[in-house]
C-alpha cells in the first residue's frame, strides 16, 4: 500500500513530513475522495486537521501548475468561514505551508512562483479589494457576506469565475438545515 502523501508533489509531501508524523484520519481518509475530484464533507474534532486535508490538495494542484510554469493570476481558491477572526488566521497559517513549499522546491532547484492567499472581508480597505479585482489572488479567504458582495458584482464574478475549488469551514453556521 503506497503513502497517503505519494499522491503529491515531492514538494508538498517533504514539507509535510517536516510539520507532521503521519496524516490523520480525516485526512487520510478525506485524500481519496478529494483526488478523485469528488464533494467532501469531513466531520471531525477541532485540532484534527480538517483545514489542511481540505487545502492540502489545492496547494499541491497550484504547487505542479507553478512547477510547469502555468500558474496564471486568478482565483482558483476559494475558502468561506463565517467569523472573520477565523479566516484571518486561516489566511495566516497558510503562510507556513506556502512559504515551505516554495523553499522546499528552491532547494530542489525549482524557483517558483508564489503562490498568493489574500483575506477579502468587510474590513478589507477598497484600496487592497481593487488590487484583488486587477490582480486576483490564487486563493482567496473570504466570508459569506463578503463572497455575497463579490457574487453580486461584475468584476467580482469575474474574480470567482476561475475558482474550481471551493472549501466551507463550520458549514453548520451557514446551513439552515440537513
Amino acid at each position: 500500500m503506497s503513502s497517503p502523501l505519494s499522491r503529491f508533489d515531492p514538494a508538498v509531501a517533504h514539507w509535510f513530513r517536516e510539520r507532521f508524523a503521519a496524516p490523520t484520519e480525516p485526512q487520510a481518509r478525506g485524500w481519496p475522495a478529494i483526488a478523485r475530484g469528488e464533494d467532501v464533507l469531513i466531520t471531525a474534532p477541532t485540532g484534527s486537521g480538517k483545514t489542511l486535508a481540505a487545502f492540502l490538495f489545492a496547494l499541491d494542484r497550484l504547487t505542479r501548475e507553478a512547477r510547469a510554469g502555468g500558474l496564471a493570476d486568478e482565483t482558483r481558491v476559494v475558502y468561506v468561514s463565517p467569523l472573520k477572526a477565523l479566516s484571518a488566521d486561516v489566511r495566516r497559517n497558510l503562510q507556513a505551508p506556502l512559504a515551505g513549499i516554495a523553499a522546499r522546491a528552491a532547494a530542489e532547484g525549482a524557483a517558483l512562483p508564489p503562490v498568493r492567499a489574500e483575506l477579502r472581508t468587510g474590513d478589507t480597505p477598497a484600496a487592497e479589494r481593487a488590487r484583488m479585482t486587477r490582480k486576483p489572488p490564487h486563493i482567496l479567504v473570504t466570508t459569506p457576506e463578503s463572497l455575497y458582495l463579490l457574487l453580486t458584482a461584475s468584476r467580482g464574478r469575474e474574480m470567482l469565475a476561475t475558482a474550481d475549488t471551493v472549501i466551507v469551514d463550520e458549514i453548520h453556521a451557514l446551513a439552515r438545515d440537513k
